[in-house]
């Protein structure tokens, strides 16, 4: 089953009174021709007019401000998603040389993808790692890849609470762990340093059970569907996607949001608020099979129109306005 529906809730529960809350979220899943984002639908309580427009990756971003005073703030984004097969691989896969030959037209194209940025910078540590894949690479910018997103997952643990959201592979590199936040960022440090434009993926990872035919209604609950994972442009090969955290293929159970340079570029949610009360945040996602067992469509209003949307984050305070 490659066809799911998605309901991500998050909740902000404020100590005191709150207002003036501006957001703006990128949840809407996308849409191409590797995966079709059937319905989408946005909702907050209390209830908000929105505006939306795609960034300069092309994803969509919704914005929607609450001006009264609240106590609570809900948003909750429910999609239906189909992912396609993927194509079969290249017979001839592009050589590294191939392309370092053309690395002066990348660059100028793909200079976003292949920068140093604030969560990736390029440190010597990773140098050895670099190397490591070149010699296992076979030559080919996609061995070279996956070779890359081996180490990774074979050299770091997976520990939630390592790190944090702000947390750059500097982090991650001192304490030998993280979560797929901190391996994606790792595995574009290895392969920006190397030359290849890498873009980092937010979205999801259907859990096994709800996969299956026999999972009709197999829920997960609690954030644990969200990830992340890589990217990575290989000339005619196009973009070869990698899972460092899992260390396996990525396939249908991978649903795609958005793109970015880093986290920074895709976090689900961020939004400012004027009060001095102080917020908890909750997340619930929840991911079944998009067809009950009559094969009807579960979600039941749904608009496929981009103007509406949805959400999810918890960002630092700041005195008089403060983030979520």
């Amino acid at each position: 089953m490659n066809r799911y529906h998605l309901v991500h809730t998050t909740q902000f529960r404020y100590d005191g009174p709150v207002s003036e809350s501006y957001n703006e979220v990128r949840l809407r899943p996308i849409h191409d021709d590797r995966q079709s984002c059937l319905s989408f639908r946005l909702n907050t309580s209390p209830s908000s007019l929105g505006t939306a427009y795609r960034d300069a990756y092309g994803n969509w971003v919704h914005q929607f401000n609450i001006l009264r005073e609240h106590r609570q703030l809900m948003i909750e984004a429910e999609s239906v998603v189909l992912v396609h097969e993927a194509p079969a691989p290249f017979e001839n896969p592009t050589k590294l040389e191939q392309f370092d030959a053309r690395c002066d037209e990348f660059f100028e194209e793909y200079y976003d993808f292949m920068a140093a940025t604030g969560y990736v910078p390029h440190p010597p540590q990773l140098q050895e790692i670099v190397e490591a894949a070149a010699e296992a690479s076979g030559g080919t910018v996609a061995g070279f890849a996956r070779a890359a997103s081996d180490l990774i997952h074979q050299r770091f643990r997976y520990v939630k609470g390592a790190t944090h959201v702000h947390s750059s592979i500097m982090d991650s590199l001192a304490h030998g762990a993280g979560v797929c936040q901190d391996f994606a960022h790792l595995l574009l440090g290895v392969v920006r340093m190397r030359g290849l434009p890498g873009r980092y993926v937010s979205g999801y990872l259907v859990p096994p059970g709800a996969a299956g035919a026999s999972a009709k209604q197999e829920e997960v609950i609690g954030g644990h569907a969200s990830h992340a994972w890589v990217e990575i442009f290989a000339a005619e090969d196009g973009w070869l996607a990698f899972d460092p955290t899992l260390g396996n293929p990525v396939g249908l159970r991978h649903v795609r949001v958005a793109y970015g340079r880093d986290y920074g570029d895709v976090a689900p949610v961020r939004g400012v608020y004027k009060g001095l009360a102080g917020q908890r945040l909750s997340v619930d996602v929840r991911v079944r099979p998009a067809l009950d067992e009559e094969g009807h469509e579960q979600l039941a209003k749904a608009a496929s129109n981009p103007a509406d949307t949805p959400s999810f984050t918890d960002l630092p305070h700041q005195p008089q306005q403060q983030q979520q």
